[in-house]
């Protein structure tokens, strides 16, 4: 495997090189009562309204600012929010980017990587398949790979949102994070350590790190469900899984019915407009799969919002 060394020091660091480029999300703390839950304070990050609308900006920017950018510019495969962050980074960096994307991708991304300027890529069914043929472009032209999930830059890009919550709620019990490939919650458990709870929560359907738990290494896990093009890589990756197998304290599976049930629930209450990924950290929460304890703070990384709200009435 491929172990990261990212942590503290280096998110830290990171963090004044992309701030020209990428907003402070604001955070929203309710009771839990306006969700129908007794006894705990929520704590909502919304990385949402975040540039390109997802947290994935804060790693494509690290990415393109980090590293040295090749006359052939960049190539990354996503599933639809990474490449829109790429796409987004790359237009206001001026260098040229192709983006890869499964025919699973939700419209709405689709729409945003072709409004960027970026040349947009459909092939396959998964993220895998887009990924292949990014991998086989990048040998060809030269282009730099810009990884959705395991690439030490990625990773420190996503921790700034853990520092960043740090420094806007304190005393924190846990801290609950959606899990596709594990970028996110392989740089928030690099920032947070051991100072706070982390608490993974994938879809039954795209369990990738609880398999990789279970097996001690990455391995293949099914790749399907309502958070397809978000959550649902087939393997999470070998520099994450490292610090998650440090630092994650549990990893919690939800259902698509549960998901789309904190759609709703985010809409009807904070009108805030989350892509199921975006809102599987909450489903763990009222679901009952995850159950806080009387009194405890409770952050929930509302991760992305790039879908349209009229589905949600």
């Amino acid at each position: 495997m491929n172990p990261s060394s990212v942590g503290r020091e280096q998110i830290a660091a990171v963090l004044p090189v992309i701030r020209p480029y990428v907003r402070r999300t604001p955070v929203v703390e309710v009771d839990g009562r306006d969700f129908g839950l007794t006894g705990v304070t929520l704590v909502l990050k919304l990385e949402l309204v975040q540039q390109a609308g997802s947290f994935k900006a804060r790693g494509a920017f690290a990415n393109l600012l980090l590293r040295k950018v090749p006359a052939a510019g960049v190539v990354a495969a996503s599933g639809g929010n990474h490449g829109v962050a790429v796409a987004h980074a790359a237009r206001e960096l001026k260098v040229p980017a192709r983006i890869y994307l499964p025919r699973i991708s939700n419209e709405a991304k689709v729409q945003r990587i072709r409004a960027s300027g970026a040349e947009l890529v459909v092939v396959g069914e998964r993220y895998d398949d887009a990924l292949s043929a990014s991998e086989e472009w990048a040998r060809s032209s030269g282009a730099l790979r810009v990884h959705a999930f395991d690439q030490d830059e990625t990773l420190m890009g996503a921790g700034t949102l853990g520092l960043e919550l740090e420094e806007q709620a304190t005393a924190l019990d846990a801290v609950l994070v959606p899990v596709g490939g594990g970028g996110l919650i392989g740089g928030i458990a690099a920032w947070f350590g051991d100072r706070s709870r982390i608490v993974g929560v994938e879809p039954e359907l795209a369990p990738t790190l609880s398999r990789a738990l279970e097996a001690g290494r990455p391995v293949d896990a099914p790749a399907g469900g309502i958070a397809a093009d978000s959550l649902a890589p087939r393997c999470v990756g070998e520099r994450n899984f490292s610090i998650a197998r440090r630092y994650v304290k549990q990893v919690v599976l939800v259902t698509d019915d549960s998901i789309a049930h904190a759609q709703r629930a985010l809409w009807s209450t904070l009108r805030v407009a989350a892509e199921p990924g975006g809102a599987a950290a909450l489903a763990a929460l009222l679901s009952g799969q995850f159950r806080a304890r009387e009194g405890s703070r409770i952050a929930v990384v509302i991760s992305g919002g790039n879908t349209s709200a009229v589905s949600f009435g």
